[in-house]
């Protein structure tokens, strides 16, 4: 009888022990670590410094493709990334927020350096050329087309619109769909910078 109760007690103490155990970081966006492809890129910010992503290790990046003159897209990912790092409040510091043009034709480093910043002064634009343009497409798995309107000038991109979210390693860890909303990026951020 004394093995058994010493046996019994000794199994309610592991399970008590397992259940103290830190639960596994799960993400809302799609985990894609180790995924082979959007690994770096050297481009020129809206400040006219030449940045690549290794230069911002030791931060959470959040890096997608827009536009400036994009409807909805474009301001709403930047809209919903400013009112996440706020609520981040001191650790808002530890995440930079990066938006890579799809249309270098219109947006100048001078208009970038205009808009990408109204929505938090510490996001940083991003300018390619036409080749960089292509072959950054291609590593990011980027699509995106010119749409034509009435008048050449004023033409639309259709583009796809994920966020990528590297972590403090400069490791591309999730894939974050658009409108994912605020509550979402506050959450992913706060357990990638654990």
């Amino acid at each position: 009888m004394k093995i058994k109760t010493l046996f019994m007690t000794l199994l309610a103490g592991m399970l008590v022990a397992c259940q103290q155990t830190a639960p596994t970081a799960t993400f809302h966006a799609t985990d894609i670590t180790g995924a082979s492809f959007g690994r770096d890129f050297e481009l020129t910010d809206h400040n006219g410094q030449t940045r690549r992503l290794t230069d911002f290790r030791g931060k959470v990046v959040a890096l997608f493709f827009g536009y400036t003159h994009c409807p909805d897209v474009c301001p709403t990912t930047l809209s919903d990334f400013a009112l996440a790092l706020k609520a981040l409040g001191a650790d808002a510091n530890k995440v930079q927020v990066l938006f890579i043009t799809l249309d270098p034709e219109r947006d100048t480093l001078e208009l970038l350096k205009h808009y990408v910043p109204a929505f938090n002064p510490t996001f940083l634009g991003l300018r390619p050329n036409a080749v960089q343009l292509k072959a950054l497409a291609s590593e990011f798995k980027v699509v995106y087309q010119k749409t034509s309107g009435g008048d050449p000038a004023e033409y639309g991109i259709d583009h796809s619109a994920n966020i990528y979210i590297y972590d403090q390693q400069g490791r591309l860890r999730l894939l974050m769909p658009y409108a994912s909303g605020v509550d979402t990026i506050v959450h992913d951020l706060k357990v990638l910078l654990r």
